[in-house]
Protein backbone atom coordinates (compact mmCIF):
# COMPACT_ATOMS: atom_id res chain seq x y z
CA UNK A 1 0.00 0.00 0.00
CA UNK A 2 2.69 2.49 1.04
CA UNK A 3 5.69 2.89 -1.25
CA UNK A 4 8.70 2.43 1.04
CA UNK A 5 10.99 4.07 -1.51
CA UNK A 6 9.08 7.35 -1.14
CA UNK A 7 8.89 9.58 1.95
CA UNK A 8 5.83 9.35 4.17
CA UNK A 9 4.54 12.77 5.15
CA UNK A 10 1.50 14.29 6.81
CA UNK A 11 0.57 17.94 6.31
CA UNK A 12 -2.76 18.30 8.12
CA UNK A 13 -2.64 17.12 11.72
CA UNK A 14 -3.86 19.15 14.68
CA UNK A 15 -1.61 18.55 17.66
CA UNK A 16 -4.37 19.86 19.93
CA UNK A 17 -6.63 17.28 18.27
CA UNK A 18 -4.21 14.48 19.04
CA UNK A 19 -4.11 14.12 22.82
CA UNK A 20 -3.78 10.51 23.92
CA UNK A 21 -6.60 9.12 26.11
CA UNK A 22 -3.97 7.98 28.64
CA UNK A 23 -2.57 11.50 28.73
CA UNK A 24 -6.05 12.99 29.20
CA UNK A 25 -6.59 10.60 32.10
CA UNK A 26 -3.23 11.33 33.72
CA UNK A 27 -3.68 15.09 33.38
CA UNK A 28 -7.15 14.88 34.89
CA UNK A 29 -5.70 13.07 37.91
CA UNK A 30 -2.69 15.39 38.22
CA UNK A 31 -4.75 18.56 37.92
CA UNK A 32 -7.74 17.37 39.97
CA UNK A 33 -10.16 17.88 37.09
CA UNK A 34 -13.45 16.04 36.72
CA UNK A 35 -13.69 14.12 33.48
CA UNK A 36 -16.64 11.73 33.76
CA UNK A 37 -14.41 8.68 33.42
CA UNK A 38 -12.99 6.13 35.84
CA UNK A 39 -10.09 4.81 33.75
CA UNK A 40 -8.10 5.53 30.58
CA UNK A 41 -10.39 3.10 28.72
CA UNK A 42 -13.39 5.17 29.80
CA UNK A 43 -11.63 8.25 28.46
CA UNK A 44 -11.18 6.56 25.08
CA UNK A 45 -14.88 5.72 25.03
CA UNK A 46 -15.60 9.34 25.89
CA UNK A 47 -13.43 11.07 23.30
CA UNK A 48 -13.34 8.68 20.32
CA UNK A 49 -15.94 9.10 17.59
CA UNK A 50 -17.60 5.73 17.03
CA UNK A 51 -19.32 6.43 13.71
CA UNK A 52 -20.02 10.04 12.77
CA UNK A 53 -21.23 13.29 14.28
CA UNK A 54 -24.04 15.53 13.09
CA UNK A 55 -21.79 18.24 11.65
CA UNK A 56 -18.41 19.95 11.88
CA UNK A 57 -19.19 21.82 15.12
CA UNK A 58 -20.29 18.61 16.84
CA UNK A 59 -17.03 17.00 15.71
CA UNK A 60 -15.00 19.91 17.10
CA UNK A 61 -16.72 19.62 20.48
CA UNK A 62 -15.11 16.19 20.83
CA UNK A 63 -11.74 17.94 21.17
CA UNK A 64 -12.86 19.90 24.23
CA UNK A 65 -12.33 17.08 26.74
CA UNK A 66 -8.60 16.84 26.07
CA UNK A 67 -8.12 20.59 25.80
CA UNK A 68 -9.90 21.02 29.13
CA UNK A 69 -7.10 19.07 30.85
CA UNK A 70 -4.37 21.54 29.80
CA UNK A 71 -4.11 23.36 33.11
CA UNK A 72 -0.41 24.24 32.93
CA UNK A 73 2.21 25.12 30.36
CA UNK A 74 3.95 21.83 31.08
CA UNK A 75 0.76 20.07 29.99
CA UNK A 76 0.91 21.87 26.65
CA UNK A 77 4.59 21.00 26.34
CA UNK A 78 3.84 17.34 27.02
CA UNK A 79 1.12 17.14 24.36
CA UNK A 80 3.43 18.70 21.75
CA UNK A 81 6.23 16.28 22.65
CA UNK A 82 3.93 13.26 22.44
CA UNK A 83 2.74 14.36 19.01
CA UNK A 84 6.30 14.07 17.73
CA UNK A 85 6.62 10.65 19.32
CA UNK A 86 3.35 9.55 17.72
CA UNK A 87 4.51 10.76 14.31
CA UNK A 88 7.72 8.77 14.67
CA UNK A 89 5.87 5.65 15.78
CA UNK A 90 3.61 5.90 12.72
CA UNK A 91 6.63 5.86 10.43
CA UNK A 92 6.35 9.46 9.28
CA UNK A 93 9.46 11.04 7.83
CA UNK A 94 8.02 14.55 7.91
CA UNK A 95 5.00 16.06 9.64
CA UNK A 96 3.48 19.52 9.86
CA UNK A 97 1.64 19.94 13.15
CA UNK A 98 -0.83 22.77 13.53
CA UNK A 99 -2.25 24.21 16.72
CA UNK A 100 -4.42 27.01 18.07
CA UNK A 101 -2.69 28.55 21.09
CA UNK A 102 -5.86 30.43 22.04
CA UNK A 103 -7.87 27.21 22.09
CA UNK A 104 -5.23 25.46 24.17
CA UNK A 105 -5.00 28.40 26.60
CA UNK A 106 -8.67 29.20 26.92
CA UNK A 107 -10.04 26.77 29.52
CA UNK A 108 -7.53 27.62 32.24
CA UNK A 109 -6.63 31.17 31.15
CA UNK A 110 -3.03 30.36 30.31
CA UNK A 111 -1.00 33.17 28.67
CA UNK A 112 -1.38 32.59 24.94
CA UNK A 113 2.17 33.69 24.15
CA UNK A 114 3.53 31.25 26.71
CA UNK A 115 1.45 28.43 25.23
CA UNK A 116 3.13 29.07 21.88
CA UNK A 117 6.52 28.92 23.60
CA UNK A 118 5.62 25.69 25.43
CA UNK A 119 4.45 23.99 22.23
CA UNK A 120 7.64 24.99 20.40
CA UNK A 121 9.72 23.69 23.31
CA UNK A 122 7.82 20.39 23.32
CA UNK A 123 8.35 19.97 19.58
CA UNK A 124 12.06 20.77 19.89
CA UNK A 125 12.48 18.25 22.70
CA UNK A 126 10.58 15.67 20.67
CA UNK A 127 12.67 16.05 17.55
CA UNK A 128 15.85 15.64 19.61
CA UNK A 129 14.64 12.23 20.77
CA UNK A 130 12.79 11.02 17.70
CA UNK A 131 14.23 11.28 14.16
CA UNK A 132 11.25 12.80 12.39
CA UNK A 133 11.30 16.19 10.66
CA UNK A 134 8.60 18.40 12.15
CA UNK A 135 7.34 21.90 11.41
CA UNK A 136 4.68 23.98 13.12
CA UNK A 137 1.70 25.83 11.64
CA UNK A 138 -0.19 28.33 13.77
CA UNK A 139 -3.98 28.38 13.68
CA UNK A 140 -6.37 31.27 14.03
CA UNK A 141 -9.57 29.88 15.59
CA UNK A 142 -12.19 31.78 13.61
CA UNK A 143 -14.95 30.54 15.96
CA UNK A 144 -13.78 33.02 18.62
CA UNK A 145 -14.11 36.04 16.30
CA UNK A 146 -11.77 38.47 14.59
CA UNK A 147 -10.60 40.35 17.70
CA UNK A 148 -9.59 37.16 19.46
CA UNK A 149 -7.84 35.98 16.32
CA UNK A 150 -5.87 39.23 16.18
CA UNK A 151 -4.56 38.52 19.68
CA UNK A 152 -3.85 34.93 18.72
CA UNK A 153 -1.91 36.10 15.67
CA UNK A 154 0.15 38.48 17.81
CA UNK A 155 1.10 35.57 20.09
CA UNK A 156 2.12 33.45 17.11
CA UNK A 157 4.07 36.28 15.50
CA UNK A 158 6.08 36.69 18.69
CA UNK A 159 7.66 33.34 17.72
CA UNK A 160 7.46 33.84 13.97
CA UNK A 161 10.81 32.22 13.17
CA UNK A 162 9.70 28.95 14.79
CA UNK A 163 6.62 28.53 12.58
CA UNK A 164 6.35 27.81 8.87
CA UNK A 165 2.79 28.91 8.20
CA UNK A 166 -0.67 30.05 9.26
CA UNK A 167 -4.06 28.35 9.06
CA UNK A 168 -7.67 29.40 9.62
CA UNK A 169 -9.85 26.77 11.29
CA UNK A 170 -13.13 26.44 13.16
CA UNK A 171 -16.63 27.55 12.21
CA UNK A 172 -16.15 28.08 8.47
CA UNK A 173 -19.83 28.65 7.74
CA UNK A 174 -20.41 31.56 10.15
CA UNK A 175 -16.96 33.17 10.03
CA UNK A 176 -16.02 33.58 6.34
CA UNK A 177 -12.55 34.36 5.04
CA UNK A 178 -13.31 38.02 4.29
CA UNK A 179 -13.30 38.81 8.02
CA UNK A 180 -9.66 37.66 8.37
CA UNK A 181 -8.17 39.27 5.29
CA UNK A 182 -6.02 41.81 7.15
CA UNK A 183 -4.67 39.21 9.58
CA UNK A 184 -3.50 36.93 6.78
CA UNK A 185 -1.85 39.85 5.05
CA UNK A 186 0.29 40.25 8.18
CA UNK A 187 1.19 36.56 8.04
CA UNK A 188 2.24 36.76 4.39
CA UNK A 189 4.29 39.88 5.15
CA UNK A 190 6.54 37.89 7.51
CA UNK A 191 7.01 35.17 4.89
CA UNK A 192 4.70 32.52 6.30
CA UNK A 193 3.05 29.95 4.07
CA UNK A 194 -0.75 29.85 4.09
CA UNK A 195 -3.15 26.93 4.37
CA UNK A 196 -6.86 27.42 5.07
CA UNK A 197 -9.71 25.14 6.12
CA UNK A 198 -12.23 25.63 3.32
CA UNK A 199 -14.86 23.68 1.44
CA UNK A 200 -15.54 21.53 4.50
CA UNK A 201 -18.64 23.17 6.01
CA UNK A 202 -19.20 25.71 3.22
CA UNK A 203 -19.24 25.60 -0.58
CA UNK A 204 -16.75 26.23 -3.39
CA UNK A 205 -16.96 29.99 -2.82
CA UNK A 206 -15.21 29.45 0.53
CA UNK A 207 -12.27 27.88 -1.30
CA UNK A 208 -12.13 30.71 -3.82
CA UNK A 209 -12.09 33.22 -0.94
CA UNK A 210 -9.33 31.30 0.84
CA UNK A 211 -7.22 31.63 -2.30
CA UNK A 212 -8.12 35.13 -3.47
CA UNK A 213 -8.54 36.87 -0.11
CA UNK A 214 -6.16 35.01 2.20
CA UNK A 215 -3.50 33.77 -0.23
CA UNK A 216 -3.97 30.05 0.45
CA UNK A 217 -1.29 27.83 -1.06
CA UNK A 218 -3.04 24.70 0.22
CA UNK A 219 -6.65 23.97 1.15
CA UNK A 220 -7.61 21.96 4.20
CA UNK A 221 -10.29 19.39 3.26
CA UNK A 222 -11.57 21.20 0.15
CA UNK A 223 -14.33 18.64 -0.44
CA UNK A 224 -16.68 21.21 -1.97
CA UNK A 225 -14.28 21.79 -4.87
CA UNK A 226 -15.92 18.79 -6.55
CA UNK A 227 -18.92 21.04 -7.30
CA UNK A 228 -16.91 23.57 -9.34
CA UNK A 229 -15.05 22.45 -12.46
CA UNK A 230 -13.43 25.85 -12.93
CA UNK A 231 -12.11 25.70 -9.38
CA UNK A 232 -10.66 22.21 -9.85
CA UNK A 233 -8.89 23.37 -13.00
CA UNK A 234 -7.54 26.40 -11.13
CA UNK A 235 -6.24 24.29 -8.24
CA UNK A 236 -4.44 21.97 -10.65
CA UNK A 237 -3.00 24.76 -12.79
CA UNK A 238 -1.68 26.74 -9.83
CA UNK A 239 -0.45 23.72 -7.81
CA UNK A 240 -2.70 24.53 -4.87
CA UNK A 241 -2.92 21.29 -2.94
CA UNK A 242 -5.87 19.76 -1.14
CA UNK A 243 -5.17 18.24 2.27
CA UNK A 244 -7.64 15.35 2.14
CA UNK A 245 -8.80 13.73 5.39
CA UNK A 246 -11.34 11.07 4.36
CA UNK A 247 -12.16 9.62 7.80
CA UNK A 248 -12.63 13.07 9.30
CA UNK A 249 -14.79 14.12 6.35
CA UNK A 250 -17.10 11.17 7.00
CA UNK A 251 -17.21 11.80 10.74
CA UNK A 252 -18.14 15.47 10.28
CA UNK A 253 -20.84 14.63 7.74
CA UNK A 254 -18.95 16.49 5.01
CA UNK A 255 -19.26 13.33 2.90
CA UNK A 256 -22.12 10.89 3.41
CA UNK A 257 -20.21 7.86 2.18
CA UNK A 258 -16.44 7.53 2.26
CA UNK A 259 -16.48 5.48 -0.94
CA UNK A 260 -17.81 8.56 -2.72
CA UNK A 261 -15.09 10.87 -1.37
CA UNK A 262 -13.88 13.13 -4.23
CA UNK A 263 -10.24 12.18 -3.64
CA UNK A 264 -10.09 10.00 -6.76
CA UNK A 265 -11.66 12.71 -8.92
CA UNK A 266 -9.27 15.35 -7.58
CA UNK A 267 -6.29 13.18 -8.49
CA UNK A 268 -7.65 12.50 -11.97
CA UNK A 269 -7.99 16.26 -12.49
CA UNK A 270 -4.31 16.76 -11.66
CA UNK A 271 -4.83 18.34 -8.23
CA UNK A 272 -1.97 17.80 -5.78
CA UNK A 273 -3.89 15.87 -3.13
CA UNK A 274 -2.26 14.72 0.10
CA UNK A 275 -3.57 12.42 2.84
CA UNK A 276 -3.85 13.31 6.52
CA UNK A 277 -5.55 12.27 9.74
CA UNK A 278 -6.79 15.72 10.84
CA UNK A 279 -7.57 14.97 14.53
CA UNK A 280 -6.39 11.42 15.23
CA UNK A 281 -7.01 11.84 18.97
CA UNK A 282 -10.78 11.79 18.41
CA UNK A 283 -10.95 9.89 15.12
CA UNK A 284 -8.89 7.03 16.62
CA UNK A 285 -6.81 6.56 13.46
CA UNK A 286 -3.25 6.90 12.18
CA UNK A 287 -1.79 7.81 8.78
CA UNK A 288 -1.57 4.17 7.70
CA UNK A 289 -5.30 3.89 8.29
CA UNK A 290 -5.98 6.74 5.86
CA UNK A 291 -3.88 5.07 3.15
CA UNK A 292 -5.80 1.85 3.75
CA UNK A 293 -9.11 3.73 3.40
CA UNK A 294 -7.86 5.39 0.22
CA UNK A 295 -6.96 2.01 -1.26
CA UNK A 296 -9.70 -0.28 -0.02
CA UNK A 297 -12.70 2.05 0.31
CA UNK A 298 -12.08 4.86 -2.17
CA UNK A 299 -10.38 2.52 -4.63
CA UNK A 300 -7.03 4.14 -5.38
CA UNK A 301 -4.40 1.97 -7.06
CA UNK A 302 -0.71 1.79 -6.15
CA UNK A 303 0.24 4.44 -8.70
CA UNK A 304 -2.28 6.90 -7.25
CA UNK A 305 -1.14 6.19 -3.71
CA UNK A 306 2.48 6.78 -4.70
CA UNK A 307 1.44 10.07 -6.30
CA UNK A 308 -0.10 11.11 -3.01
CA UNK A 309 3.19 10.39 -1.26
CA UNK A 310 5.03 12.49 -3.85
CA UNK A 311 2.45 15.27 -3.43
CA UNK A 312 3.09 15.21 0.31
CA UNK A 313 6.73 16.10 -0.24
CA UNK A 314 6.16 18.63 -3.01
CA UNK A 315 3.34 20.41 -1.15
CA UNK A 316 5.22 20.59 2.15
CA UNK A 317 6.16 23.98 3.54
CA UNK A 318 9.87 23.22 3.57
CA UNK A 319 12.89 24.02 1.43
CA UNK A 320 13.88 22.33 -1.81
CA UNK A 321 17.04 21.07 -0.13
CA UNK A 322 15.01 19.43 2.61
CA UNK A 323 12.67 17.87 0.04
CA UNK A 324 15.66 16.32 -1.71
CA UNK A 325 16.91 15.09 1.65
CA UNK A 326 13.56 13.40 2.33
CA UNK A 327 13.71 11.59 -1.01
CA UNK A 328 17.31 10.51 -0.33
CA UNK A 329 16.32 9.24 3.12
CA UNK A 330 13.53 7.11 1.65
CA UNK A 331 15.74 5.68 -1.11
CA UNK A 332 18.35 4.67 1.46
CA UNK A 333 15.91 2.55 3.47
Amino acid sequence: MLNASLPLTELHRHLDGNIRPNTIWELSQKNGLAIGAKSPKDVADLVYIKDKTSDLLAFLEKLDTGIGMLATLDDCRRVAYENVEDAFNEGLDYVELRFSPLYMARTHNLPTVDVVDAVIDGINQGTKNFPVRCQLIGILSRTFGVQSCAKELAALLSHKDSLCGLDLAGDELNFPAEQFRALFAQARDVGWNITVHAGEAAGPESIWDAINLLGAQRIGHGVAAIRDNKLMDYLAKHHIGIEACPTSNFQTGTVENTAQHPLKTFLSRGIAVTLSTDDPGVSAIDIQHEYKVAAEVIGLNKKALSQIQINGVEQSFTTEDEKRALYALARAR
